[in-house]
This record gives structure tokens, C-alpha cells and sequence, in this order.
């Protein structure tokens, strides 16, 4: 997993520029699924992962505490 920080989730879900149509909230949410089920795997490294899920995990919370709008102003570069 290359993703190491909130800051870089955002900035990746920023340059993938889906648009008005997908909010940080379901995307977060998505690539959290995706790790759970990558945790599955007996033959991939399991810390990054959980790591990863506990970032989006922080994300999430901010989100739901802050809004949206405010996570993406506070971590875009």
C-alpha cells in the first residue's frame, strides 16, 4: 500500500477527479471495504493495511464531525 496519510488519501481522491457524482465520504468508505477484504489475504503484508484502514477509519470520523467541505480544505495541499 503506498498511501500513508489522510492528507495523501485526499489528494489522491482529488486527482482522480470523478466529480460532483462520488463524495470523499463513499469513496473513503469504498477504499476502506477494499482493505477489509484485502486483509483476507494470507500472502499480503497485513500492517500497512491496517494502518490504511485506520487513517480512512480517522477520515470517516472527521467527516461525520466536521463535514466534508472542511476535511478537503483542511488536507488539500
Amino acid at each position: 500500500m503506498g498511501i500513508e496519510s489522510a492528507i495523501e488519501y485526499v489528494d489522491f481522491f482529488i486527482n482522480l477527479n470523478m466529480g460532483e457524482g462520488v463524495s470523499l465520504l463513499s469513496f473513503v468508505n469504498n477504499e476502506k471495504r477494499v482493505l477489509k477484504q484485502n486483509l483476507e489475504h494470507k500472502n499480503l503484508e497485513k500492517e500497512p493495511i491496517k494502518k490504511g484502514v485506520e487513517i480512512l477509519e480517522e477520515l470517516v470520523r472527521e467527516i461525520n464531525d466536521i463535514g466534508e467541505k472542511a476535511v478537503l480544505e483542511k488536507y488539500q495541499k
